[in-house]
């Protein structure tokens, strides 16, 4: 690869693949030719890449030949379908669905934990982890790395961003409804997102456990690349448009005082420390997180029940650097090892 790249992003319509263009050109990231790919719905469109205006173009009929890199955010169906076809044609394909995170031969990548993993990549495709797991592991991999982390309790608030460009409008449609004394009809979540919190994101699994959640789970161990850790999560959707935030109970292998966890994460790359304790001297999703790309931590103290426990607040853009950040990421460190 020479010094500027033929960049596609599909899904470039949707709310990540918006964030994937601004972020490009945000960054600088040098691309020779910028493709915005979508759905036929979608093309002839225009979308915004710094200060050019691109056109959409239909992915279904785009000839992959030539692309350098190709940032996925269109869904787990339309990665399956295309992003081999892309990879095949040389691209080297870096995907934010859950299609291929539990593939072997697809590293799953957060860029501040093991960046290096992004040269192994037989299939020609790397995996961008779920959002709710990017944030924890950016914030819980020096932990690990200085204490070994032997289990994880967490219980996520996440925000309506995640499930896309519908659910930002159920949101928005259902509060302004309620405000005006009207009926708030779910459509996209199954029951009232508005003023209300839903403990179910993505499907019910045999175990009792939801889809999501269990991403956090087996996502945590391929990430940090030990199957010993155990997690126990709980994943709920709450009526904030931008930025997930996350209660993480950590119990470590060796004892780690509140004091040096937050040193490591003062230090940490991706990690913005706000531990005050006084009114608004902890991160939230809108004084803190949204459109922001940093890893925010706060409520940093020992666990009064364990004596090896540590207790933490995650806070993030799920947008930015749940998604299309590290996949930007991702791809700046595969052209700088190229």
């Amino acid at each position: 690869m020479g010094g500027s790249y033929r960049v596609a992003v599909v899904g470039a319509t949707g709310a990540v693949g918006e964030a994937m263009l601004s972020i490009l050109a945000g960054r600088r990231f040098p691309v020779g030719e910028l493709i915005a790919l979508a759905s036929a719905r979608s093309a002839g469109g225009m979308v915004d890449f710094g200060d050019d205006a691109v056109m959409v173009r239909d992915l279904d009929g785009f000839d992959p030949a030539g692309v350098d890199i190709a940032l996925f955010a269109a869904g787990a169906d339309v990665s399956r379908t295309h992003a081999p076809l892309f990879a095949a044609a040389g691209a080297v394909v870096i995907d934010n669905s859950s299609a291929f995170r539990q593939d072997p031969d697809v590293p799953l990548v957060v860029s501040e934990v093991n960046p290096g993993a992004v040269r192994d990549r037989p299939r020609g495709i790397i995996a961008n982890p779920n959002c709710s797991t990017m944030q924890m592991l950016v914030a819980l991999a020096p932990i690990h790395r200085r204490a070994g982390i032997e289990r994880i309790n967490v219980a996520t608030y996440q925000s309506v961003s995640g499930a896309g460009r519908s659910a930002l409008e159920e949101l928005g449609r259902q509060t302004a409804s309620l405000l005006s004394f009207q009926g708030a009809e779910p459509s996209r979540f199954p029951v009232q997102i508005a003023f209300n919190l839903i403990p179910h994101i993505d499907e019910f699994m045999d175990n009792g456990f939801t889809r999501e959640e269990m991403k956090l789970v087996w996502e945590t161990r391929r990430i940090l690349g030990d199957d010993s850790i155990q997690v126990n999560p709980t994943a709920v959707r709450v009526p904030v448009f931008y930025g997930h935030a996350e209660a993480v109970h950590v119990e470590t292998r060796e004892k780690i005082g509140a004091a040096e966890v937050r040193a490591l994460l003062e230090s940490a790359p991706g990690v913005e420390v706000v531990d005050e304790r006084t009114g608004g001297g902890y991160p939230t999703p809108a004084t803190h997180a949204s459109g922001r790309d940093a890893v925010f931590v706060g409520r940093i103290r020992e666990d009064l029940s364990h004596p090896r426990g540590i207790d933490l607040w995650v806070v993030s853009d799920n947008i930015r650097k749940g998604a299309a950040l590290n996949a930007v990421q991702l791809a700046e460190l595969v052209i700088a090892g190229d």
